[in-house]
């Protein structure tokens, strides 16, 4: 699996709750700092696929202790992008070609759908927001920078979704992208189709579509975003895999 610059740092910097009040809050900030720098670990390739997941390296990386840890795994599991054993840990959920193209079909009619509902409820403030994260979407990949880049991206498809304002589609599409997210993101590298061009193409007529609230429209676009992204993940299941350098 390609490797991309961790967002976790090299040596442990304890995550310490600051002094005061509202200790609860406290508690689930850290929490939620502990499980996104370790979803970010793990999108990003940092463990191979099928591997076990090193705890003891990773409390070291991130200065806490097991429990934690355990707890931010569990999180995982139920997205999906780990699988937990019985008394011996956790490794990485691996996928099949099958997986992929069932998972892929599955997000391509889920967010063609979005799109499509989208166009009959978005607000121009949202509209707007929406743009915004396109902007910043192509300065990061004007830079290089794969984390940034594909951090903007999810959140433009979630904001997709619910402007959607349907709550049962929002659960689906939670469950599902959750499964293939870490495929999501090492699809931009492969190599026979320069994806990560090609995804930014696609992103610019997403805009268009949804500035126009052209809803028909944007579900087609949608659809083959994600049978594209689809045949990338696919291909680049089939390369060599190498570390890829890390972004400037």
């Amino acid at each position: 699996m390609l490797q991309m610059k961790s967002t976790i740092p090299d040596t442990g910097v304890p995550f310490a709750p600051p002094a005061g009040n509202g200790g609860d809050r406290q508690e689930a900030s850290l929490h939620g700092e502990i499980l996104l720098r370790l979803r970010d670990y793990v999108v990003e390739g940092n463990i191979p696929d099928g591997a076990r997941v090193p705890e003891r390296q990773l409390c070291e990386m991130l200065g806490i202790s097991r429990t934690p840890l355990r707890e931010a795994l569990k999180v995982l599991a139920a997205e999906g992008l780990i699988e937990l054993l019985p008394n011996r840990g956790a490794r990485v959920r691996q996928l099949s070609q099958r997986d992929l193209e069932e998972l892929f079909d599955v997000m391509a009619g889920l967010e063609s759908l979005a799109g499509r509902l989208a166009c009959e409820a978005i607000t121009d403030a949202e509209i707007i927001a929406i743009e915004q994260l396109h902007y910043e979407m192509y300065g990061h990949y004007l830079h290089r920078d794969m984390h940034g880049y594909f951090q903007a991206n999810q959140r433009i498809h979630e904001s997709i979704v619910a402007a959607a304002r349907n709550e049962t589609l929002k659960a689906a599409y939670a469950n599902f992208a959750g499964r293939i997210r870490r495929v999501r993101y090492s699809a931009n590298f492969a190599r026979k189709r320069q994806r990560w061009a090609e995804a930014m193409r696609e992103h610019e007529a997403i805009l268009d579509a949804l500035r126009r609230r052209a809803g028909s429209e944007l579900s087609d676009i949608l659809f083959q975003h994600l049978r594209n992204k689809r045949t990338a993940a696919i291909e680049h299941l089939a390369e060599p895999q190498e570390d890829a350098p890390a972004s400037p």
